[in-house]
């Protein structure tokens, strides 16, 4: 037993777990800064803390409700797993946005006494800490529950558990968030005409505790899901088929890939004068070259098939592809978004359209690498190969969070820089790392997707096999077939609806925090001059309580939706709207994330001095841009990768009951 190659997995898990406490501890011992410094972290720290506990409250509640009904339905084992994988999760995000909320401050501080070379290892190993916590707790859970149960459907209770929680903590977080930018934005930059994180803004602080609640804790909660789902996924196809190991495989490969992501992740070094953004770039690679070396040596060490190893690389590189792709289309320094900052000098409507069509434009590459790296997966070793190349794009998943969760941090040393008064030249070393993280969370966001996407796949093929089981027969899902195309038709039209769901909320949240943020200039004597305290805990009150007020009818939509296509209609509509939804919302996940990063990077284009500069109408125009971005990028284009995954894997956990008992049939 103790030579199996799957334990590889919780060894390694647990060296994720305490390489990332030793990284928590080095980050907390930094000096926090000045009492100014100490305050303004504090009022982040409190403000973010305050809306983990509220949705935590809510979370819970729904959490008891859903393991009930899923024991009374599915078995205990299943209710016990499902609640396993919301803690899990759960915990991830909290240890995420805990070290963000130290970090923050503590890079403001050493670039004020250390410049670049001080500040980046602390925001840099603070992103870590969140990226090695969740797929260390997300292997670690998995670990232990395969070696209970020696099934890998009951990891689809975890899984799902996961999912759950994932979408409250990035719809949640990402309502928060952006109804806290938008109006921050809108008011104070181009009413007020004053700047980003200044402390007048009664948002500023919402807007600064949006970035751990949304970018941070949501994300990570995000390829926590995503993760599970793949080995879950992986896992279940490699136990119908008759080769033992294809069942413990993922578990090696999603081993390894940890281990790469610690050797990716402790190479990450900036010299004097050097650029941040490639020293991340280069982390990634590194950690790319070693999961192929380490995942090929296993291979032929222990004599797997080279094919499931070739398949595992493809999904590897097309990740690669979809995150060059969004660098492409949304990185400051490239065509698109310089073109977008050019439309601006126009108005805010052609700066919108330009960013738009760039948007449709970029899911082109995005499709083409999933689609051909799905075709080569397939044909290597057919939708067990699809699941391992799911994996293996997610394998390396410690060393892309670290980097996403590395942009709020420096996002947030910015804010306190400014709000600090610590001079111009801290500032602009801050907004170095800031441009950075922006870029990088551009290019985490397309890989989450595209992870997503192949995941997707994978739990359409496990389902496909769950079913077949059930009944005892193959079955195929013709398109032809009315009942296959009706759930097509309702598939594609959800991720749409959602979408359109999260936006409105974000609009009448952010309209509740615009008036807000007016009354206050309008009545707090001395604001604008600087004489005046704003209440800045009324802008995150209503950031709160607004989105967990918008969250509940979007969890209710995704969920009842689906169960009742599959109880009415039947498992083949609801294999026909798994794939209709996985479609669609891989495409408007690419289209929002891409034109959402090229509107933000088009803005701070313009704010780094060209086309008239700060102030300017161009700026304006451009932050207008901006705005209509925020939720496309950081609230609804994240949110449909969770939205895919826990409707496949509620339809999977059901597919029992709905053979048994739906309406029309099968």
């Amino acid at each position: 037993m103790a030579l199996e190659p799957w334990l590889i997995a919780p060894v390694s898990a647990v060296a994720s777990l305490l390489i990332g406490l030793f990284l928590y501890n080095y980050v907390s011992s930094k000096d926090a800064g000045t009492d100014r410094m100490k305050q303004i972290a504090g009022w982040i720290q409190e403000g973010s803390r305050a809306f983990l506990k509220t949705e935590y409250t809510y979370l819970g509640a729904f959490v008891a409700v859903m393991a009930i009904i899923l024991s009374v339905a599915l078995g205990v084992k299943i209710g016990l797993t499902f609640v396993f994988g919301t803690v899990f999760s759960g915990l991830a995000g909290i240890i995420g946005m805990e070290i963000a909320v130290k970090a923050n401050v503590r890079t403001a501080n050493a670039a004020k006494n250390g410049g670049l070379i001080a500040a980046f290892p602390i925001a840099f190993r603070g992103g870590a800490v969140m990226g090695l916590m969740v797929v260390g707790l997300a292997l670690f859970g998995i670990s232990i529950i395969y070696w209970l149960t020696g099934d890998p459907e009951t990891v689809l209770g975890m899984s799902i558990g996961a999912s759950t929680l994932t979408l409250f903590m990035k719809a949640g977080g990402g309502i928060y968030t952006k109804t806290a930018d938008i109006a921050a934005d809108l008011v104070g930059k181009v009413e007020l005409g004053i700047p980003e994180d200044d402390p007048r803004n009664p948002a500023v602080i919402a807007d600064n505790v949006g970035d751990n609640v949304g970018d941070c804790a949501g994300s990570g909660a995000d390829l926590f899901d995503s993760y599970v789902a793949a080995i879950m996924a992986a896992m279940i196809l490699g136990g119908t088929m008759q080769i033992a190991y294809l069942q413990t495989l993922p578990l090696v490969f999603a081993g390894l890939g940890i281990i790469a992501s610690i050797i990716g992740i402790a190479s990450v070094r900036v010299k004097e004068g050097g650029d941040p953004g490639t020293s991340l770039n280069n982390g990634t690679y590194i950690t790319c070259i070693i999961f192929g070396v380490l995942t090929y040596a296993v291979t032929y060490l222990y004599g797997y098939d080279i094919k499931i190893w070739y398949a595992t690389v493809v999904g590897l590189l097309a990740g690669i592809v979809i995150g060059m792709t969004s660098d492409h289309y949304t990185s400051i320094n490239k065509g698109p978004a310089k073109k977008t900052a050019e439309a601006a000098q126009t108005g805010a409507a052609i700066n919108i359209l330009t960013g738009f069509s760039y948007g449709l434009i970029s899911c082109f590459p995005a499709f083409l690498g999933i689609g051909i790296g799905s075709a080569i997966a397939y044909s290597l070793y057919g939708v067990y190969g699809v699941g391992m190349a799911a994996v293996g794009m997610l394998a390396i998943a410690g060393t892309i969070i670290a980097g996403d969760a590395y942009g709020p941090i420096g996002d947030n040393a910015k804010g306190i820089a400014e709000m600090s008064e610590l001079g111009d030249e801290v500032v602009d070393i801050t907004d170095e790392i800031d441009a950075a993280g922006n870029t990088t969370k551009a290019i985490t966001k397309g890989f989450a997707i595209g992870a997503a996407g192949l995941t997707a796949l994978a739990l359409l093929a496990s389902f496909q096999e769950i079913v077949k089981d059930l009944l005892q027969q193959s079955i195929s899902f013709n398109l032809m077939d009315p009942i296959v195309m009706m759930g097509i038709f309702i598939g594609m039209s959800v991720p749409v609806i959602f979408s359109a769901m999260i936006i409105l909320g974000v609009s009448k949240n952010a309209h509740r925090m615009i008036e807000e943020i007016r009354r206050q200039f309008r009545e707090i004597p001395g604001l604008m001059e600087g004489t005046g305290q704003p209440d800045y805990n009324a802008c995150i009150s209503i950031a709160t309580k607004g989105a967990l007020k918008e969250l509940l009818p979007l969890i209710v939509f995704t969920i009842s939706t689906t169960l009742i296509v599959g109880f009415v209609a039947g498992i083949r509509a609801l294999a026909g709207y798994l794939s209709g939804a996985i479609f669609s919302g891989f495409f408007l996940a690419i289209l929002m994330a891409n034109a959402g990063g090229l509107w933000d990077n088009a803005k701070k284009y313009v704010e780094s001095g060209h086309f008239g500069g700060k102030g300017s109408d161009t700026h304006k125009a451009a932050v207008i841009g901006d705005t209509v971005g925020d939720p496309f990028k950081d609230t609804a284009g994240p949110s449909l990768n969770t939205l895919v995954t826990v409707i496949s894997q509620i339809a999977s956990l059901f597919a029992p009951l709905i053979v048994a008992y739906a309406l029309i049939g099968v």
